[in-house]
């Protein structure tokens, strides 16, 4: 039995799956919940502290930190850029 998928990308694979665009989501929400963190280890700046700056709850900031929880809204992602002094980027390629 010939394996169909040797040859292609772990893309295509994925894509054949249906489970490319919630891979690519998980991944881009991992990367932005790694630079807030960092950025607040930078700055000295705990999560009660960006809470307040945010202007939301702590249960809310920890959603945005926790890597697993890709329901985070672009809305609390901008809030806690701007926190921070930074803007998010957000663009098609």
């Amino acid at each position: 039995m010939k394996n169909r998928h040797i040859g292609t990308s772990f893309d295509d694979f994925l894509q054949e799956e249906g489970l490319l665009a919630t891979a690519e989501a998980t991944a881009v929400k991992r990367v932005i919940a790694y630079q807030i963190e960092k950025e607040m280890e930078e700055r000295h700046i705990s999560k009660s502290a960006l809470a307040r700056m945010m202007q939301t709850s702590r249960s809310s900031l920890d959603r945005l930190l926790d890597p697993e929880n890709a329901s985070v809204t672009l809305l609390t992602m901008e809030s806690a850029a701007l926190a921070l002094g930074r803007k998010l980027k957000v663009q098609l390629a």
